[in-house]
């Protein structure tokens, strides 16, 4: 499995962990305090450079849910368009 492959498995991995704060009542919001930074040190790392930075600020703030965007799967539409967008191999 080429690495391409492997970046959108842990995309939606990690969408759907972020997803995780809508099934668990009060604790749920508290979770997002700690995948907030979380998911935006892995979407970094994961995609790099300057697309990694801007997306990490995207997701940090998307995962606090500052503007109600906690339900945006921020890793599979980075995935998207680092891959289908821009067609990057």
């Amino acid at each position: 499995m080429s690495n391409k492959y492997k970046l959108l498995l842990l995309s939606i991995l990690f969408d759907g962990v972020g997803m995780l704060s809508f099934t668990i009542p009060f604790i749920g919001e508290f979770s997002d305090i700690i995948w907030a930074p979380l998911s935006a040190f892995l979407i970094y790392k994961m995609y790099g450079g300057i697309l990694g930075k801007g997306v990490g600020i995207i997701s940090f703030v998307e995962e606090i849910g500052i503007f109600g965007t906690d339900f945006l799967p921020t890793f599979t539409l980075t995935w998207i368009y680092k891959y289908l967008t821009k067609k990057e191999k």
